[in-house]
């Protein structure tokens, strides 16, 4: 299992994307969180399909940091469910690679 991963969480402004990206920075969980406009969303919701323009976080952090990573998205989300999911980072210039885990657990 990888070690490196991408966190992803759609949320629904700018500011609330800008608040949990901080409080990931701050709090060491995490060495990037790119903050990406335009998202749209068409999804199902209590039995009807919605849609709705979002800012995604892409995070990139350590598996070891998901469990609080994931907890900072929950209280700091507006969203009654809020997307909350994993990629690994299978590969990548070593050099980032290193630079995630350093920047993390400096």
């Amino acid at each position: 299992m990888t070690e490196k991963i991408i966190v992803l969480s759609n949320t629904g402004s700018l500011a609330e994307a800008r608040k949990i990206a901080r409080a990931l920075i701050d709090g060491k969980l995490a060495a990037c969180v790119n903050i990406v406009p335009g998202v749209e969303s068409i999804y199902w919701w209590q039995d009807k399909v919605e849609a709705a323009a979002e800012w995604m976080i892409v995070v990139k952090t350590l598996r070891s940091k998901f469990d609080a990573v994931q907890e900072t998205i929950r209280a700091l989300h507006s969203y009654d469910l809020p997307e909350c999911i994993t990629l690994a980072i299978e590969g990548g210039l070593p050099e980032y690679l290193q630079w995630i885990r350093d920047s993390i657990e400096s």
